[in-house]
């Protein structure tokens, strides 16, 4: 009974492998086969155009960190990430106690220099001292005033004000914080203009010979898919951006639509850049032409017969694309389209 079990199960087994192997071939038999159709040779205007991604940034000067140039302790802080700022106002304080006290040290010096410049005068016209004597204080009352206007500039470095208007886009201190001032300025706060928006956009090596200042963009983001906005290029910069392997230009486009409040810094975009359009060239569909020996060709009809034959390409629109040689308007040259087969019908 075992035995008759197994050869039971095996024979089971045996019909579930065989009916797998049966419809995998009868899928496959089911493919779609190809088939071939002429196409007349014929004239259009061609719009080239060249596909890139990239996205939103500042314009150049448009993203300021602010920082302090002095040491000390954060006393108040006036921003908030969002908050709208002008240029010129207040955006953080630091503690100024110790600088004021030198202020108005130096201050006094200079009030004493001052007069003992007057002094100096004086007795000069009683001819009670020298020139030189007089010349000294002079030159005092003139230190003390450089030094005092020193003493100013550093109680100054205590007020850090906005250098553009904008927008807080992040704040990287805090009230009662104490920071140093070193070779490098520790940054407060940084501030966006978002009316002064671009595109960055990576165009392959391929196709940047194409693309010239001066040509109309329109591009998309993932935040408002169906909305295109219009730009120019504007810039192109000349040294490479290597990408995984690939070899990309940057190229800026400047944005001509309006967008306040719909674009933000970082936003992925999606870029067609537009080049000048071809009027009346002679066109095909891109699958009419093939491959031989690594050179385009196009099977014509002529005569009710097939003929292979060279052509020079050109410019590429959709489906579409240029002959430059090798054909002539009217011309019948055949296109291989997929069809399903009896199978699938």
């Amino acid at each position: 009974m075992r035995r008759k079990r197994m050869f039971l199960w095996m024979a089971i087994v045996f019909v579930v492998l065989a009916g797998g192997v049966w419809l995998l071939t009868s899928r496959q038999r089911q493919a779609k086969v190809p088939s071939v159709e002429t196409v007349k040779v014929l004239r259009r205007n061609l719009n080239s155009t060249v596909l890139a991604t990239g996205s939103v940034k500042p314009q150049i000067g448009a993203e300021v960190r602010v920082g302090a140039r002095i040491s000390g302790k954060v006393e108040r802080l006036h921003a908030n990430i969002g908050d709208k700022v002008t240029k010129g106002q207040v955006v953080a304080e630091l503690e100024k106690a110790d600088l004021l006290a030198v202020v108005n040290q130096r201050r006094a010096e200079l009030d004493l220099a001052e007069k003992e410049l007057v002094r100096q005068d004086d007795l000069l016209k009683q001819d009670f001292t020298s020139k030189q004597a007089r010349d000294q204080a002079h030159a005092q009352k003139e230190v003390a005033k450089a030094v005092l206007e020193h003493a100013e500039v550093q109680l100054s470095y205590a007020i850090i004000t906005a250098p553009i208007g904008g927008v807080i886009a992040s704040v990287a201190t805090q009230e009662g914080e104490t920071v140093a001032a070193g070779l490098s300025a520790p940054t407060f706060v940084t501030i966006i203009d978002l009316g002064r928006l671009q595109v960055d956009t990576f165009v392959d090596e391929v196709d940047i010979g194409k693309v010239h200042p001066g040509q109309k963009a329109v591009f998309t983001v993932d935040a408002f898919p169906a909305r295109e906005f219009e730009g120019k290029v504007v810039a192109i910069y000349p040294e490479a951006v290597i990408q995984e392997n690939v070899v990309n230009y940057d190229v800026v486009v400047a944005i001509t639509s309006d967008y306040a409040g719909l674009l933000r810094p970082e936003m992925t975009t999606s870029v067609t850049i537009f080049q000048e359009t071809r009027e009346g060239v002679l066109v095909v569909p891109i699958k009419a032409v093939k491959r031989d020996k690594g050179k385009p060709v196009v099977s014509v009809m002529k005569d009710g017969r097939t003929e292979v034959r060279p052509v020079k390409t050109g410019w590429k629109d959709g489906e579409w694309i240029e002959i430059q040689s090798g054909l002539e308007e009217g011309q019948s040259v055949l296109v291989e389209t997929q069809t399903p087969s009896n199978n699938e019908q």
